[in-house]
């Protein structure tokens, strides 16, 4: 397994990471334990989460499977979304980032998390409100990094900017949905990352499972999967995109690799990628997504795959 710097802080994370967007909802307890036992058995270190995945119940369950190996993992998980009806229960307010590290630290049940990411961008709280609960919690141990997700290019550098001028603690990581169907971060965030030391963590990698090229043109969507009967997830089922996932996979197999190998070893080769978030719902997903980071795609390689998906 490869290991990258987080950005420029001084973290190193495994290449491949795993995501815990399935534990409690597609993997029991059970499940869950075996799925992170593959993952540190195949080199991967990095294990995100959110206190939103199956209301804390992710959590809970990634808590009990890394007993007895603490030392061995970093435990990234996010605060920001909707946890309850009451109006302070979402958001980045310092009253709910602090309380909601808090729940995550119980259902975790660690003493401290390694990344600690705002989940999404709060327009009604103040950044400097954000920020200075965040360097609260880095100042009394509780968090060790902070991270962001779903932020623009702005964002990210208004954020950077308070932090610098504050002293306060500033974000190492932004979390974009980002793979070979969704490319509109190369724009402006991927370069502020570059330039700003951010290291990028791509979540999606596999275009909800579009990139498994399960979904074919003109057929339905397959029973059990993310897009059966799933009006909202008809954008990602266009035509013109099933296409292209077919070029990219008929390139990979003459290969020997599958079209989701390919997905992984392309997020791996661009520059500004410092780990790729990847979920599973057994332990053989874990050790195939490890063994995809081992593919690494030549400038030609890379040159051919842009000409499949056009850009």
């Amino acid at each position: 397994m490869e290991y990258r710097q987080l950005g420029r802080s001084g973290l190193r994370v495994s290449l491949i990471g795993l995501g815990g967007n399935t534990f409690g909802r597609y993997a029991d307890e059970a499940t869950t334990a075996a799925i992170v036992r593959q993952a540190i058995e195949s080199g991967i270190n990095f294990l995100d989460t959110a206190n939103t995945y199956s209301s804390g119940r992710s959590e809970e369950l990634l808590g009990k499977a890394i007993r007895g190996h603490r030392d061995e993992v970093l435990i990234a998980t996010k605060v920001g979304m909707t946890m309850g009806q009451r109006p302070n229960e979402r958001g980045s307010s310092r009253k709910h980032v602090i309380e909601s590290c808090h729940a995550s630290l119980r259902r975790l049940n660690v003493e401290a998390i390694d990344l600690f990411q705002i989940h999404e961008f709060d327009q009604t709280t103040p950044l400097e409100e954000t920020l200075g609960a965040l360097d609260d919690l880095v100042r009394a141990g509780k968090v060790r990094y902070i991270g962001c997700s779903n932020y623009d290019a702005w964002q990210v550098t208004r954020a950077l900017w308070i932090s610098d001028r504050r002293n306060l603690a500033s974000y190492v990581s932004v979390q974009p949905e980002y793979n070979l169907l969704a490319r509109d971060v190369e724009r402006e965030l991927l370069p502020c990352c570059l330039e700003l030391g951010l290291g990028v963590i791509p979540y999606f990698p596999l275009g909800a499972g579009v990139l498994t090229g399960k979904y074919r043109p003109s057929e339905p969507p397959p029973e059990g999967t993310r897009g059966h009967n799933n009006p909202r997830f008809a954008p990602r089922l266009q035509r013109e995109t099933l296409e292209r996932v077919q070029r990219l996979d008929a390139w990979a197999r003459e290969r020997g690799h599958s079209v989701g190998e390919l997905a992984l070893a392309w997020l791996a080769a661009q520059p500004a990628v410092s780990t790729i978030i990847s979920g599973a719902t057994k332990p053989e997903q874990v050790a195939a997504n490890a063994r995809a980071a081992e593919w690494k795609l030549t400038p030609d390689e890379l040159g051919a795959i842009a000409a499949l998906i056009g850009g």
